[in-house]
């Protein structure tokens, strides 16, 4: 195809097809080159009317009315939005009504349209597409997650004798149910988001066509979608089921089989809106800012610190290089302080449900729990040294711990005392974790658990099942800055939070491990601790000089 006629080439002169365009003829409509000008002026049976091309739409003449198609309109009627000729105002309908030039109000609607299209462009559209790849994930996990309900349900049946087979047929019966239940309720949701992404699709080249026509009619009579497409569709949030399979016992069979867990789907209203007070009504999604805030820095009185948690939001617990665990307010002020049971540095603190606070000692190989005033040692390991620990949103302990020939890691999920999940090889049989160096962990919004592996340069995320998701390994553009996650949070909008203690930073990423942000200003140094609270506000542990700073990021 010749270029001259692509989409992709410059505009060239209408009457030699060869130069660029620099002029318009408003009275014939065509674009001239320099070279064109003097020859198309040079017609004396038309009075020609040739501008800058840049002003061609500004000058052109008003738009006709659409009530009398023989007048053009010179001005806009702000009560009813239209433009209106000089019939329109003899004949009284507009009287007392307020009138604005139409070429002023074509410009400051020209202007909208492209701050609507740069909106469905940049922000909108982008939200749908990720809303859309989270679907398909969800989609494609759902798959796995069912199947395996129905492995474990087969497989329990094979182990029982004859008369429990009617109960097997029940449970993957209920099984089935809930999967198409949730299936559908997914399919449903996806071809929602895959209807509005197609017409923010069609608004987005109907936009781009007005700005590129010289009809300014369709300028004038333009009414904007973008309100109705800034409202994001609900997000689904499902408690999956499982199955819990009891001991065989034949005198109390159908009770001792197990039982699933009810499928729930709950809609949870979302949208994007963009900050303006129109949108203060209506909660926004927390946006990232480009610039987090210091808020306060908290002097801990250690001198090197290693880990905070949120009590509430006025109160943190601390630990750091010796056998004291302070509960500080944001003041500074000690409000309680708690020695070890064995005198003993701490490796890690969390916090319980109920406000408990535990703590891990690496040297005795134990997990402790300070309630009703008394240090209660409930998890003791046997071959093994705790490491970090965290308190899940069920109430369960998530504990990293290392072997004692340094050669293994692993992560050890307790209710109470009991041991309910070991996680430590992927699907091939590797280690998921490098066998030294601290493995701080925290659990994400979805029940997936992020372990920041610094030994490992990475932080290596697992789902519910202990399945591996990805392991995020930093994002430098130099190969000579190396990657050593030590703390780790997560906060409302599922974004994982991890301080890169040797670069002074602490990196954002997604539930997917996307790389969203750095968190580089605020004068930290040697970040290591990391929590955040129930405002999102992020508590750094700075290792050297023990200060804890409150951040505001979003």
């Amino acid at each position: 195809m010749d270029p001259r006629y692509s989409g992709q080439d410059i505009l060239r002169c209408d009457l030699c097809v060869t130069n660029v365009v620099q002029s318009h003829c408003e009275l014939c409509h065509i674009n001239l080159c320099k070279t064109c000008v003097g020859e198309h002026l040079s017609d004396s049976t038309r009075t020609h009317r040739v501008v800058p091309y840049t002003e061609r739409f500004l000058a052109q003449k008003s738009p006709k009315c659409p009530n009398h198609t023989q007048k053009h309109c010179e001005l806009h009627c702000e009560q009813c939005d239209i433009p209106v000729c000089s019939t329109c105002i003899s004949s009284g309908n507009h009287k007392g009504h307020h009138l604005s030039d139409v070429l002023q109000n074509i410009s400051s609607k020209t202007k909208d349209i492209e701050k609507e299209l740069k909106e469905l462009e940049t922000k909108i559209y982008p939200k749908y597409e990720e809303i859309a790849s989270s679907l398909k994930t969800k989609t494609d996990d759902l798959e796995i997650h069912y199947n395996k309900l129905t492995t474990a349900v087969t497989k329990q049946g094979e182990d029982w004798h004859r008369e429990i087979n009617i109960i097997v047929n029940k449970r993957k019966s209920e099984i089935d149910e809930m999967k198409s239940k949730h299936l559908a309720a997914l399919n449903k949701q996806k071809e929602k988001v895959t209807k509005i992404t197609a017409e923010i699709k069609q608004s987005i080249i109907d936009l781009k066509n007005i700005l590129d026509s010289s009809n300014i009619s369709l300028v004038s009579v333009y009414k904007s979608r973008n309100e109705g497409f800034r409202y994001l569709p609900p997000d689904h949030n499902v408690s999956l089921p499982s199955f819990f399979p009891h001991q065989i016992n034949t005198d109390q069979l159908r009770q001792m089989f197990g039982f699933l867990s009810a499928l729930s789907i709950t809609t949870e209203e979302r949208s994007y809106r963009m900050e303006t007070p129109e949108s203060v009504s209506c909660p926004p999604v927390k946006l990232l800012v480009d610039e987090p805030r210091l808020i306060i820095t908290i002097d801990t009185g250690y001198k090197n610190i290693c880990s905070v948690t949120c009590l509430t939001d006025e109160e943190i617990w601390t630990c750091g290089d010796d056998k004291i665990m302070k509960l500080i307010d944001l003041r500074g002020k000690l409000t309680k302080s708690i020695k070890t049971k064995s005198g003993n540095r701490p490796q890690d603190i969390a916090v319980t449900r109920n406000g408990y606070l535990v703590y891990t000692d690496h040297e005795k190989r134990t997990v402790n729990m300070m309630k009703n005033k008394q240090i209660q040692e409930i998890i003791k390991l046997q071959g093994w040294r705790s490491c970090n620990v965290f308190s899940t949103s069920s109430g369960d302990l998530l504990v990293t711990m290392i072997h004692e020939d340094n050669k293994q890691s692993k992560v050890v999920r307790y209710s109470g005392s009991k041991e309910k999940q070991t996680i430590q090889f992927d699907s091939e049989g590797k280690p998921l974790y490098s066998s030294g160096g601290l493995k701080y962990i925290s659990e994400n919004r979805n029940l997936d658990i992020c372990v920041a592996d610094d030994a490992g340069h990475a932080v290596v995320v697992v789902n519910q099942a202990g399945e591996l998701r990805f392991r995020y390994t930093g994002r430098f553009s130099t190969s000579k800055d190396s990657f050593d996650p030590v703390g780790i949070t997560t906060d409302s909008q599922s974004r994982i939070l991890t301080a890169d203690c040797v670069n002074h930073c602490i990196h954002i990423m997604n539930q997917v491990g996307q790389f969203l942000h750095y968190i580089y200003n605020c004068h930290l140094r040697h970040p290591y601790g990391l929590c955040v609270d129930a405002s999102d506000n992020l508590y750094v542990a700075e290792w050297n000089g023990g200060k804890v700073k409150k951040i505001k990021y979003m």
